[in-house]
């Protein structure tokens, strides 16, 4: 039976994969910090015999050419992807040996016009099916990302390669998608599983479960969300063959530079805890409280190009955002300042704002009762409800358009208090008067402040 080794990127919801004989080892889609890769490789006492691309990715910078590069193996990309570097190209129906490992490929077109599948087998146990942004758990990768014009015809490719791969597969086949853990490139109602097979699949996953393909496509296309618009700079990235990443430390940055770098308008990134963020901050910074959700929101917001400054209470959440970071195309932050506010920052320079809950919110009497509210969820979030006169604006879209924010104290909320933390320290570094809604919005709605 071939042996899969899993290797996951909670931060992008996406995977990666070694398959393996025990000997050689085929890795797919792996990201661009490879040290974790070369690590488990070690481990396993595994010899890495090639890389293989599923596509060319919108969502992260990968690490498959700088890992055949720097083993000196084959780079399984498929034939028609215009790259500008040397790679192996593969088609539908190739097949290749690896130890005891055979490996079909089946074009999967979908998410992508190019996009392949890897089909594993050893002739001993069920096969291993590698979807990348195809066939996910209970659903499919979106199909909005080539191009808008061709959402249509791509989301019929997509429900014809599931469709595909299940016809050609038995029910003991593993599913092992790269997309679907909580990444903007899956669509579709997902189904929250940790593995899965073909099996399974048929009874539960959109693509399969949906005979009619008009029915399909109505739906997927109508419930298609925004994405991170860092996905821009992602495909041109791939396409071109990116470098290692480089995980060294950055420059550090003393209070003197920090204020420097505020007083000129750079993006200082802290990345505390968004309420403690809140009870005191160095006044010009940006609140991005490091986590699974930090790296999507700091890549989607941030003017591209913009040099980031990090400043954190310990040197492991620096290393740790720039691993997140960089594997999302932002190579080398600008600089690191490690210490509390009041280690990096004289007193006059610090600022706090209060945080709330939806209880609060409800509570409010006299003129606080008419202080606006500020609602930076996304669009399709709004449509399903909203806290009554309260003002929306997604997050995304906040720098563009602080000029539409009511006049007044706000009171930022989202879905659960992140993204209202980030909007909350964008109007706080615009010099407005913000409260921090830190509650999650079913609680609105329990309270009849809001429907949803």
């Amino acid at each position: 039976m071939v042996q899969v080794e899993v290797l996951a990127t909670e931060s992008l919801g996406d995977r990666s994969y070694i398959a393996h004989d025990g000997t050689l080892a085929l890795v797919v889609d792996p990201q661009r910090d490879l040290d974790r890769v070369e690590a488990l490789l070690a481990e396993k006492g595994l010899r890495l015999a090639a890389v293989a691309e599923t596509h060319i990715h919108n969502d992260y910078v990968t690490g498959g050419y700088a890992l055949s590069q720097r083993l000196g193996v084959d780079y399984l990309v498929c034939g028609e992807d215009p790259v500008s570097f040397d790679r192996t190209p593969v088609v539908d129906g190739d097949r290749r040996e690896i130890g005891a490992m055979t490996v079909e490929v089946v074009a999967t077109p979908g998410h992508t016009v190019t996009h392949l599948s890897y089909v594993v087998s050893d002739g001993d146990g069920p096969p291993a099916v590698f979807t990348g942004g195809s066939l996910l758990f209970g659903s499919v990768g979106r199909t909005d990302l080539v191009d808008a014009t061709r959402t249509q015809e791509m989301t019929r490719a997509q429900y014809r390669s599931a469709r595909r791969l299940a016809d050609r597969l038995p029910d003991d086949a593993h599913v092992y998608p790269t997309h679907g853990f909580g990444s903007f490139c899956s669509s579709g109602a997902a189904t929250g599983a940790d593995s899965s097979t073909i099996g399974a699949e048929r009874a539960v996953n959109d693509a399969l479960t949906t005979p009619d393909e008009d029915s399909f496509v109505e739906r997927l296309v109508a419930n298609l969300t925004a994405y991170p618009r860092y996905y821009a700079h992602m495909g041109p990235r791939n396409l071109a063959g990116p470098d290692p990443a480089d995980l060294s430390p950055p420059a550090v940055v003393d209070a003197d530079e920090l204020r420097k770098r505020i007083a000129d308008g750079e993006w200082i990134v802290d990345l505390r805890e968004r309420t403690v963020y809140a009870s005191e901050h160095i006044a010009g910074t940006i609140s991005f409280a490091l986590g699974q959700q930090f790296s999507t929101y700091l890549g989607w917001i941030i003017p591209w190009g913009t040099p980031v400054t990090l400043v954190a209470e310990s040197p492991g959440d620096i290393v740790e955002a720039q691993r997140q970071l960089t594997r999302i195309g932002i190579d080398r932050p600008a600089g690191g300042a490690v210490g509390t506010p009041r280690d990096l920052a004289p007193h006059e320079d610090l600022r706090s704002y209060p945080t709330a809950t939806f209880d609060d919110l409800a509570a409010r009497t006299g003129e606080e009762a008419d202080e606006p509210v500020l609602d930076v969820r996304r669009d399709d979030e709004r449509a399903r409800g909203a806290v009554a006169g309260s003002t929306h604006i997604p997050l995304q879209d906040l720098l563009a358009r602080l000029d539409e924010v009511p006049d007044g104290r706000l009171w930022v909320h989202c879905a659960t208090g992140f993204r209202a933390s980030i909007g909350a320290s964008l109007l706080d570094r615009a010099g407005r008067d913000v409260v921090l809604v830190d509650d999650d919005y079913s609680r609105a709605v329990e309270r009849g402040l809001a429907t949803g």
